[in-house]
């Protein structure tokens, strides 16, 4: 196992990826990750603007995670509920990214993917339309903000977002994102 992290940690460094979490991701996980993310960022000079967008993004993919996989640790008496999934933050080709995977019920996949597929045609404007349209409208009941989040990482990534489906099963399916700062 030891030269297969070795090997794992040699591919993520050649995707210039510099942070990865796998596993069961809570809010407390995701503000003492984000806050080692700010002060990364700030040793590599990047600017305040990019730590602050790569940030947004990291949280907004973290509590997609958090309130959309379908992979949970059950809740206790002394214990909340957790879900799992991956979360990654690279720099590559003078750009940041962040990218987050999950499983997710298959009976979301069609209209996810529509949604997303809708998001990476827009252009600044419309996407600035689309979120003030959708802020207006009242959240429906199986969403935790009307999609809005994905708006959001739409219109702070400086290229279409990325999206990948794998299919594991006849339940459930792994999806993958990328934002691009």
């Amino acid at each position: 196992m030891l030269s297969n992290l070795h090997e794992l940690k040699t591919m993520l460094n050649h995707q210039g990826l510099f942070f990865c979490f796998g596993g069961p991701i809570s809010q407390q996980l995701m503000v003492g990750i984000g806050d080692t993310l700010r002060n990364k960022m700030k040793f590599d000079d990047a600017d305040s603007s990019t730590i602050v967008k790569v940030f947004a993004m990291f949280v907004e993919q973290s509590q997609n995670i958090i309130h959309y996989s379908a992979e949970k640790t059950p809740p206790n008496d002394d214990k909340a509920e957790m879900s799992s999934g991956i979360i990654g933050v690279g720099y590559d080709n003078n750009y940041y990214y962040v990218s987050c995977g999950n499983i997710i019920h298959n009976e979301v996949v069609d209209s996810l993917s529509e949604q997303l597929r809708k998001l990476q045609v827009m252009d600044r404007d419309e996407l600035k339309k689309y979120y003030k349209e959708k802020r207006r409208n009242e959240t429906p009941e199986s969403s935790k903000g009307a999609g809005l989040g994905f708006i959001e990482l739409a219109r702070k990534s400086v290229k279409p977002i990325e999206f990948n489906v794998q299919k594991i099963d006849d339940d459930f399916s792994f999806f993958s994102l990328k934002t691009t700062i």
